[in-house]
């Protein structure tokens, strides 16, 4: 009866050791499938928001997959290949954008939330970056919270919050109108104040 059961609970470990073995194998595969995808989409988005220059993703660890970590390299026009924390805060937020976008171009999200991205943003790259927003609208309603005058006018609807009293807060809301009917029918951002 004990040999039984013993028996048992080997083919039960060695069941379970093939199990996780095709697991890690499927995740290995999407993983890198996955990574591939962004990466391509990264390098064509951030030569978008740059105008120029090259980024690329690379693996930390390419032998062990499962436990690697990710290293993000960069050159806007103009610059020396460095790695993403020697940028300025700006181009450090073009390239997080970058990557972000990267994603969703790979998994669209139905609902995104932006706090300040276009902070350190002068107004040529807030302009690149709220026309990528525009394109990716289609897919993904943003919440943007900015007080950069040029993502406020991207906006569909803006809400914002004000003290008229001290110590009286009141949430404000404009629906802003549309030019034409297809750019009604096309879904915008959504700023925050």
């Amino acid at each position: 009866f004990l040999t039984t059961q013993k028996d048992d609970l080997v083919k039960a470990k060695e069941d379970l050791r093939e199990v996780i073995a095709k697991i890690n194998a499927t995740t290995r595969e999407h993983f890198r499938e996955t990574f591939q995808k962004v990466r391509e989409n990264f390098r064509n988005i951030y030569s978008t928001l740059f105008q120029g220059g090259e980024a690329d993703l690379y693996f930390t660890n390419e032998a062990d997959i499962l436990s690697t970590g990710i290293d993000i390299y960069c050159q806007p026009p103009g610059k020396k290949l460095t790695h993403i924390s020697l940028l300025s805060g700006g181009e450090k937020a073009l390239t997080a954008g970058a990557l972000l976008f990267a994603f969703f171009q790979v998994r669209p999200s139905p609902v995104a939330l932006l706090d300040e991205v276009d902070a350190p943003l002068d107004d040529a790259n807030v302009t690149r970056f709220v026309r990528l927003i525009k394109q990716f609208a289609e897919k993904t309603q943003f919440f943007i919270i900015t007080h950069n005058k040029l993502s406020m006018e991207a906006a569909s609807t803006l809400y914002g919050v004000t003290m008229e009293e001290l110590g009286v807060s009141k949430v404000l809301s404009t629906r802003l109108h549309k030019e034409s009917k297809e750019k009604a029918l096309a879904p915008e951002p959504v700023a925050v104040s």
